[in-house]
This record gives C-alpha cells, sequence and structure tokens, in this order.
C-alpha cells in the first residue's frame, strides 16, 4: 500500500515538473500575465492546481517582475473566489454539489459550513494562507450566506500575504534561488503535494 501511494504521489511530483517546464516560458510572452490571472481566478472556485505553481515559475524567471506577478495572482484570486461564492449561493446544486462530489470534500464542506456559524472571517483568512482548497471555502462561503464584504475583505488579505510572501523570495534572492529551485524542485514539489493532502485531511481536524 505504501509502495502504491509513494508511486502516486512521485507520478504528481514529475506531472508537476512537466507544468513548471510547460510554464515557464510563459514569462517571456505576452500572456504570462493573463494566463496567472486565469488559473489564480478558476483555482479559488473549481479548478484543482494551485496558482502557486505558475506564481513560481514566472517568478524564477523574472525575478524583478516578482511582485507584479503576485499582484495579478492576488487579483484574480480574490476574484475568482467572488465567482465561487457565486456558485454557492446561486448554483449550489447545478454546479457546486458536482464541484464538491468531483473532489470527495463533502465533509469538509459540511465542516466549513458549521465553522462559519462561528468566524467566517477567521476561517476564510486562515484558508487563503494554507494549502487547504481555498473553492471549499468560497463555495460555502455563498451556499451559507456569508457576509459578501467579509469574503472579500478576509480573500484580499489571506491570499496577497501568501502570494507577495512566494514573490518576495525570488525578488530577493533573483538567479540564486532559481538554481536552488531547479536542482530541488522534485523534493518541493512532493513536499507541496503532502502538504496539499494534509490540507484536506487538517480542515476536518481543526473544524
Amino acid at each position: 500500500m505504501e509502495s502504491i501511494e509513494e508511486e502516486h504521489i512521485i507520478k504528481k511530483a514529475n506531472h508537476l515538473r512537466r507544468l513548471y517546464d510547460w510554464t515557464i516560458h510563459w514569462a517571456k510572452t505576452p500572456h504570462s500575465t493573463w494566463a496567472l490571472f486565469i488559473l489564480a481566478f478558476c483555482e479559488s472556485s473549481f479548478f484543482p492546481i494551485p496558482p502557486d505553481v505558475l506564481l513560481i515559475a514566472l517568478a524564477v524567471a523574472i525575478p524583478a517582475k516578482s511582485f507584479r506577478y503576485a499582484w495579478i495572482c492576488s487579483v484574480g484570486s480574490v476574484l475568482g473566489g467572488c465567482f465561487g461564492y457565486l456558485i454557492g449561493y446561486e448554483f449550489f446544486e447545478y454546479v457546486g454539489r458536482p464541484i464538491i462530489n468531483f473532489y470527495n470534500i463533502t465533509d469538509m464542506f459540511d465542516a466549513v459550513s458549521t465553522q462559519y456559524q462561528n468566524n467566517a472571517f477567521a476561517a476564510i483568512a486562515v484558508a487563503g494562507f494554507t494549502p487547504i482548497p481555498y473553492k471549499v471555502f468560497t463555495i460555502s462561503a455563498g451556499f451559507c450566506n456569508v457576509n459578501f464584504f467579509i469574503l472579500i475583505l478576509a480573500s484580499a488579505i489571506s491570499r496577497s500575504a501568501r502570494f507577495f510572501m512566494v514573490a518576495g523570495l525570488f525578488y530577493l534572492f533573483g538567479p540564486k534561488i532559481k538554481v536552488f529551485i531547479e536542482k530541488f524542485f522534485n523534493i518541493f514539489t512532493i513536499v507541496f503535494i503532502i502538504l496539499l493532502i494534509s490540507g484536506f485531511a487538517a480542515i476536518k481536524y481543526l473544524f
């Protein structure tokens, strides 16, 4: 069983490596900012791949533009969160529930919905900064009729903090961190996947 799980993680890591190799060229094209914006938007509402992958790839290619990419990523993510809210608020049965079922996160969705009764702002802010799947929180926020401005404020703070922290590393260290990332990329992707999987489990434990 463990060997099967390890093989599964390695396959995902290799997939991210290929994604990294593919996305790195976008930093040198006029479409790079749109690609980042669209990915950040979609990930906040329904898409599985986090925007950090493309953000890192672009920041590695051109460290001087790291903060610009972080800004684009933040705006796209917040607007995507608003779209996720709309899905939960108006189209949950037709769109939201199929998304929740597709990722097999019904228990997490129920736990998050319960947490909103305690402190919606804190729940959204924590989720926006961690590997916990953000789409669960945006869709459930709409479903639970959480104050829309709370969603925007918490998303803007947490998502911006997350993306600008990543951008800051590449802006400060530039080519040095690029070499480091290239050398240990497979290890980083495996760690990131483990954190992502842990995020699914953590939300059940915390909430």
